[in-house]
Formats: C-alpha cells, sequence, structure tokens
C-alpha cells in the first residue's frame, strides 16, 4: 500500500517562504498524481495543488497561484511543495495525498500526516 511521510512544515513571518517534501513508498510513484491540501482551524480541508504523474499537468487554488509551486521528483519518488510569498491566511496544516493517474479528477486515497505551516504577521 501507499506510503506517504510530509516533512517541512514550520514557523515563517509572512512573505517567507517554505518548501514541503511528500516522501512516497509501498507503489510505483510514477503511475500516481499528487496533490496537497491543507486545513486551517475551524475550516474544512481544502485542496492547494496538485501535479500529474509526468509533472506535466499542475492545477492550483487560485488563491495560491503565483506563489507555490508543486513539483515531484520521479526518480527520489518524492513530491514538493514550494511555498512563497506567504500570508498568514496559508496557516494550516498540510497534507499530501496520492491518486492513481487515471486523469481528472484524481481520486485521492493514500494520505500522509500532516504537517503544521504557521505564517506570523
Amino acid at each position: 500500500q501507499v506510503q506517504l511521510v510530509v516533512s517541512g512544515g514550520g514557523l515563517v513571518q509572512a512573505g517567507g517562504s517554505l518548501r514541503l517534501s511528500c516522501a512516497f513508498s509501498g507503489r510505483t510513484f510514477s503511475f500516481y498524481a499528487m496533490g496537497w491540501f491543507r486545513q486551517a482551524p475551524g475550516k474544512e480541508r481544502e485542496f492547494v495543488a496538485t501535479i500529474s504523474w509526468s509533472g506535466g499537468s499542475t492545477y492550483y487554488l487560485d488563491s495560491v497561484k503565483g506563489r507555490f509551486i508543486v513539483s515531484r521528483d520521479n526518480a527520489k519518488n518524492t513530491a514538493y511543495l514550494q511555498m512563497n510569498s506567504l500570508k498568514p491566511e496559508d496557516t494550516a496544516v498540510y497534507y499530501c495525498a496520492a491518486a492513481l493517474d487515471e486523469g481528472v479528477p484524481y481520486e485521492y486515497d493514500s494520505w500522509g500526516q500532516g504537517t503544521q505551516v504557521t505564517v506570523s504577521s
């Protein structure tokens, strides 16, 4: 079964950057699309970004477009979320997820543990 391990969260000032990593194991990474989600206190989990198996297609939440970049390294079985120009409203627990890439919409059925991202004003 797929296992996902997320790392890279932390505390950063507004305007700063963080990079999250999601290490994938248990199946063939290049068969899977990878997604990033977040959940802020008192709010529902929301989609942030996703990347196709090849990296050729990416999709973003409107509010992070131009600030966040999703990428992957299929040789390292790892997906990344580079977060730039962070804002206090980006504060949340961030999760990665995996879905067999059979085309959109992706059905995520494997989830990593969350990592806290806190952006101070």
